[in-house]
């Protein structure tokens, strides 16, 4: 047996581990319905959104306020299902899912980067928001361009796609 048929083997063979998180908050953004919503945050240039961090995280948002963008996580919670070729907003070809940002994913996480607006109390607000209100969050993490620029050398079919990211709107093929 190959090392390569050994790994499948195990793959199949082993029952998936259940992963569990808790949501540190809840996203407000002006987006109500998935229909008709940017597709990354460049589609959403100036949309102010906030985020109501829960009372037992707010003290972990001490020295948010100095940074100014954000990585933010969340639960892409009104996304049911998944499939593992998808036609991405971005084209009308299939490609992998893990070679698109379709929503529609095995774990259902979103990732955006926001500008963050402020920081007031357990509220923290952002702009350029791509998110549909009411979406869990699961993380926010500080933006870091020395540690989190880089020169991509490939970008994959979105070579020729991703400029029509900013005025490319949702539909409801992910629903």
């Amino acid at each position: 047996m190959s090392g390569q048929e050994a790994l499948q083997g195990r793959a199949v063979n082993q029952a998936p581990e259940d992963i569990a998180y808790r949501a540190i908050g809840i996203l407000h953004s002006p987006h109500t319905d998935i229909a008709g919503m940017p597709i990354q945050p460049v589609g959403a240039l100036g949309i102010l959104g906030h985020v109501d961090v829960h009372a037992d995280f707010a003290a972990g948002l001490h020295d948010l306020q100095g940074f100014s963008h954000v990585f933010l996580l969340y639960h892409l919670h009104r996304v049911k299902g998944f499939d593992l070729m998808v036609k991405p907003f971005l084209d009308n070809d299939r490609h992998g899912i893990f070679a698109t940002r379709s929503p529609s994913r095995p774990n259902p996480i979103g990732l955006s980067v926001l500008e963050l607006a402020g920081v007031c109390g357990n509220t923290v607000h952002v702009r350029n928001v791509d998110i549909l209100d009411g979406t869990p969050v699961l993380d926010i993490k500080p933006y870091v361009p020395r540690f989190d620029v880089w020169q991509a050398e490939r970008t994959g079919w979105f070579a020729h796609k991703a400029q029509n990211a900013d005025t490319l709107r949702s539909d409801d093929r992910f629903r």
